[in-house]
């Protein structure tokens, strides 16, 4: 004779299991899917290891951009307080598993770089904050007064030239 016994946790614990798949399951049958899977990428990537201008070219290229690889260059110090400006560049940054406030009073520099295949109107850039050898934050931005500011790592691929 063979007695199998189950937990009432671990019927719990299959059971979330099964709604959650079936949950993602059912927001890329219905078109939410891009969404859902470009925010689970993001959680993929690599932010560090950025020691070179070379390292950067690198990792801005990873998202199909193509970039002028002589970047701009500058160094600042992170506010202890964050206005409502940095507030919501902070909101941005945490769509992409990254997160300023823990950089305050931190001496970040930012890479801006010219990007040349994104379809916008005026001039588009590549931005990486970098403390450390690592992203704390990076973006896409354009120019132009109508202008955008996106995750770097969520970018419309579909945008590209």
């Amino acid at each position: 004779m063979f007695v199998c016994s189950v937990r009432a946790s671990t019927v719990k614990l299959f059971g979330f299991m099964a709604l959650t798949l079936l949950l993602i399951g059912l927001a890329v049958f219905l078109g939410g899917g891009e969404s859902v899977m470009a925010a689970a990428d993001a959680t993929l990537v690599d932010y560090s290891g950025m020691k070179t201008n070379e390292d950067r070219v690198a990792f801005i290229k990873s998202f199909g951009l193509e970039i002028e690889e002589v970047p701009e260059e500058c160094a600042f110090t992170m506010p202890e307080d964050f206005d409502r400006v940095i507030a919501g560049y902070n909101e941005l940054q945490k769509k992409q598993g990254l997160d300023l406030s823990k950089y305050a009073k931190k001496r970040v520099t930012r890479y801006t770089y010219k990007v040349t295949n994104y379809d916008a109107e005026g001039e588009v850039y590549a931005s990486l904050f970098i403390y450390r050898s690592k992203v704390v934050a990076c973006d896409i931005a354009s120019a132009s007064p109508e202008g955008f500011v996106v995750p770097l790592t969520l970018v419309d691929r579909e945008k590209l030239k």
